[in-house]
């Protein structure tokens, strides 16, 4: 009676040395079945190599998924452009000669040079990037390593045998299923995963091959295998923003030129949401500044979020009237505290004022402020409600430079003819048009704060809705709109819609690796945008007997611990794609 294997072929095709090695691209010769007892099958992103993740700190949540989606770019998404990859370090010109020295899964390695020493051992690199994209690049990785492998197999555009491969997870058991038809004497595989669904998939699908090979629904081909499934713990990295940024960008140029051929429909372009305006503080003065906080002795683990970042300007994107104002993107500003207080036990800050005294600046607080912690369910725009502020001793009277910025999350939309640069800054049409940028011709919307300097602008005119006022007036304007800052991401799974784990900071997880053909030209236009990305995020203040400023002192040594470990792992998975904004 004629049966139909996994392949879609009646009675299966012919399994040799032959046609196992064309889904290789390792170009070596194969053992002979009889020598191979046990295999080893290795997957790559994650498992054996540390793959950069899209930076959840850079783009907002919905375009983090948008990032990894197969049929995004006419090119192809995150993990079907080899220039992503290529980027990994410092770029392939630097990584190679020094093996990308840090970016490997060390135990792995271990194991695979364990199984290279096996006489009787088969090791195989398999994995769902597309064979055409990545095999090349795959292969310099690996050998720069040093690790051999006998079998490289990346996802073909057909099968061998022009199977058509409907998924990674398809293509995986039809490469396995061909692997162990042909290495008929192997007694046991074992499959290395990092993926919790394909590790389940993996598991369930070597069960029903067991049980066909038993007699149960199906033809004994070869006999029973002891097959386990090792489950990796996930790891995971970060490119450099700037350079993560460049190589989205040349990926939609790639894209826009496909477009302009006829063959996708909608040109994209990368646009700002800008989250908040402020004089941005720089983390050395940052340090200082959090040895003010004395959290109560009995503070509850991940209660607290220190920040002390920056002099809020406004809660949103900085009109061209205040911005040019207080000197522009990037102008220096010089601080002193003069005195902290606690709000409802649930904020901590620190009062503060410019050098010198009479220095023009603007703030939507009240008085200029410097939020240094929160407790968690605290909103850091309630520090204006602060009245009372301590005075501080002459030691701890900090001074500080400041420059003007935002805190920027990038987003991928579709490109919108005659679109101003600040209406791209809204993410929907209604917000564009709530905060339509001042036009010149037109009565300006005079802005809504505190804006300290002289007497220039002190007129009566200027002083409705709390506008600009002098160094002895303290009208205090309304200031108080509050934009949509939920950007907390998906999960995604790596060959699905969601459902997959979520990785790194923010949940952000894989989408599929299925290869889209050929890649294109590689395009170096520049990146449209260089943003300076704010780390924000502390680690969760920890119970212990120690002092408040030793705490502190504490939190920041695992702060510098926890800045470095995010090249390596992506921050911590806390469940919100874009992590918490400081000013929503």
């Amino acid at each position: 009676m004629d049966s139909t294997n996994v392949n879609g072929y009646t009675n299966g095709p012919a399994y040799t040395l032959t046609a196992l090695n064309r889904w290789s691209v390792a170009d070596k010769q194969l053992p002979a079945v009889d020598k191979i007892k046990t295999i080893h099958v290795y997957d790559f992103d994650n498992t054996l190599f540390n793959s950069p993740l899209p930076n959840p700190k850079l783009w907002k949540g919905e375009t983090l998924g948008f990032l990894q989606s197969q049929d995004t770019f006419a090119t192809g998404g995150w993990w079907h452009d080899a220039r992503i990859l290529a980027a990994t370090g410092e770029g392939i010109e630097v990584e190679e000669p020094r093996a990308w020295e840090g970016w490997w899964n060390e135990k792995i390695v271990e194991l695979i040079q364990l199984s290279m020493q096996q006489k009787d051992a088969l090791a195989v690199l398999l994995t769902g990037r597309g064979e055409t994209n990545f095999g090349e690049l795959i292969k310099k990785m690996v050998r720069s390593k040093g690790l051999e492998f006998d079998i490289i197999s990346l996802k073909p555009a057909v099968g061998p045998n022009k199977e058509r491969l409907s998924s990674t997870m398809h293509f995986k058991q039809l490469f396995l299923e061909s692997l162990m038809e042909t290495y008929k004497d192997a007694t046991e595989i074992r499959v290395y995963e990092d993926r919790v669904p394909h590790t389940k998939k993996f598991r369930e699908w070597f069960q029903g091959y067991n049980r066909r090979q038993n007699g149960q629904g199906g033809t004994v081909t070869r006999g029973p295998i002891t097959a386990e499934v090792v489950q990796v713990a996930d790891t995971s990295t970060l490119l450099d923003p700037v350079q993560e940024t460049a190589c989205v960008q040349r990926i939609i140029n790639d894209h826009n030129a496909a477009v302009s051929n006829g063959v996708a429909k909608k040109r994209l372009m990368i646009k700002k949401t800008v989250f908040y305006t402020g004089y941005l503080i720089g983390k050395s003065d940052t340090e200082n500044l959090l040895t003010l906080v004395q959290p109560p002795s009995k503070m509850p683990d991940t209660e607290m979020k220190f920040l002390a970042n920056n002099v809020l300007i406004t809660p949103r994107p900085c009109d061209n009237t205040i911005l040019d104002r207080v000197g522009g993107l990037g102008a220096k500003l010089t601080w002193q505290v003069t005195g902290t207080a606690v709000f409802e036990n649930k904020i901590w800050a620190a009062s503060v004022q410019p050098i010198p005294a009479d220095s023009k600046y603007y703030t939507e607080n009240p008085s200029p402020l410097v939020v240094l912690a929160l407790r968690k369910g605290a909103r850091p725009i309630d520090a204006g409600k602060i009245q009372n502020w301590q005075p501080v001793p002459t030691d701890k009277q900090f001074v500080f430079e400041s420059e003007v910025g935002e805190k920027v999350l990038l987003r991928i939309e579709e490109e919108i003819r005659n679109e101003t640069e600040y209406e791209s800054l809204f993410p929907n049409k209604a917000l564009k048009r709530k905060h339509g940028q001042d036009d010149e011709s037109s009565n300006s919307r005079q802005p809504s704060g505190n804006f300290n300097h002289s007497s220039t602008y002190n007129s009566p005119q200027n002083q409705n809705r709390g506008g600009y006022q002098n160094s002895n007036t303290n009208q205090r304007g309304r200031g108080n709109h509050r934009g949509n800052g939920n950007n907390r991401g998906n999960r995604g799974g790596r060959g699905g819609n969601g459902g997959g784990r979520g990785r790194g900071r923010g949940g952000h997880g894989y989408r599929s690796l299925d290869d889209v053909g050929e890649r294109s030209t590689y395009n170096n236009t520049p990146p449209a945008y260089n943003p300076a990305v704010a780390y924000e995020d502390f680690p969760p203040l920890q119970k212990q007997t120690l002092t408040p400023a030793q705490q502190v002192q504490q939190q920041f040594q695992q702060y510098n611990q926890f800045q470095q470990q995010l090249q390596a792992r992506g921050g911590k998975g806390s469940g919100g794609g874009g992590g918490e904004l400081p000013y929503f």
